[in-house]
């Protein structure tokens, strides 16, 4: 059984994620480097979408995107209980449009660096972005490998149920910088157990790699890397620096 099939429990291991603040920043993101006003935000990959119900309760229009359909259906849920409104995709990150297009486009939790199997996968997933947000606009991704990935454990608590992580990222062929993602949740869901996985092969791109594509795409500017709670761009160096902010704004 996938985490990511458990969008309740996927939601608890990352419990540690604080979306007001999350969403606070985007809108600094905004008055500094947007040059629109922005009105509507897409969420790629956007889970139980945390980020984007918090912008919803602002009185943003707000898309989430994502192939998971138990995702979406738990996005919908927690909009109704919440009383907020959520456009819902189901699509492919890779290849997508949307009907109108959004001021505002983010990944978070590290998502980007699970979207390729290939540098062309990545300027087709850049290629989606830009068809479907207006120039000017910004493009946000939370987490951006810089480090050599390591092994991370982390748990998750909420209303009795308790989500224990095992993370480990493992290289089988440096040539084309391809490797596994072996991720393991304990789950103890009021007495209740339950183990689950999630494991993905993924191509590892290289922080100036990743500059190089987006130039090569020519759709984005590239604004930089930002450390992850605030708008200074980040100093390389040091096992922080995988927390960060990637930003690019349509040309």
């Amino acid at each position: 059984m996938k985490l990511y099939d458990k969008a309740l429990y996927y939601e608890i291991a990352f419990e540690y994620v604080n979306p007001k603040r999350q969403a606070d920043l985007f809108e600094r993101f905004i008055d500094k480097f947007s040059r629109i006003k922005v009105r509507r935000f897409l969420d790629i990959c956007c889970g139980p979408a945390v980020q984007l119900r918090e912008l919803a309760k602002r009185g943003y229009e707000c898309v989430g995107l994502d192939m998971s359909k138990g995702m979406l259906d738990y996005v919908n849920e927690r909009a109704g209980k919440e009383r907020v409104r959520i456009e819902t995709v189901s699509a492919d990150a890779k290849h997508f449009r949307i009907k109108r297009p959004v001021d505002f486009a983010f990944i978070m939790v590290g998502t980007i660096n699970y979207l390729p199997k290939s540098n062309r996968d990545m300027l087709e997933h850049l290629d989606s972005v830009a068809a479907s947000l207006k120039s000017g606009g910004l493009y946000v991704m939370e987490n951006f490998w810089v480090n050599p990935p390591r092994p991370e454990r982390w748990t998750g608590r909420r209303d009795g149920i308790t989500v224990k992580n095992y993370w480990d990222f493992k290289m089988k062929d440096y040539l084309n910088q391809l490797g596994t993602q072996y991720w393991t949740v304990k789950v103890d869901d009021n007495g209740k157990r339950y183990t689950l996985y999630d494991i993905n092969d993924r191509k590892v791109i290289m922080p100036q790699e990743f500059v190089t594509l987006v130039r090569l795409n020519g759709k984005f500017e590239f604004l930089g890397f930002f450390e992850h709670s605030s708008v200074k761009r980040m100093k390389i160096g040091g096992k922080d620096s995988d927390n960060n902010f990637v930003v690019l704004r349509k040309r």
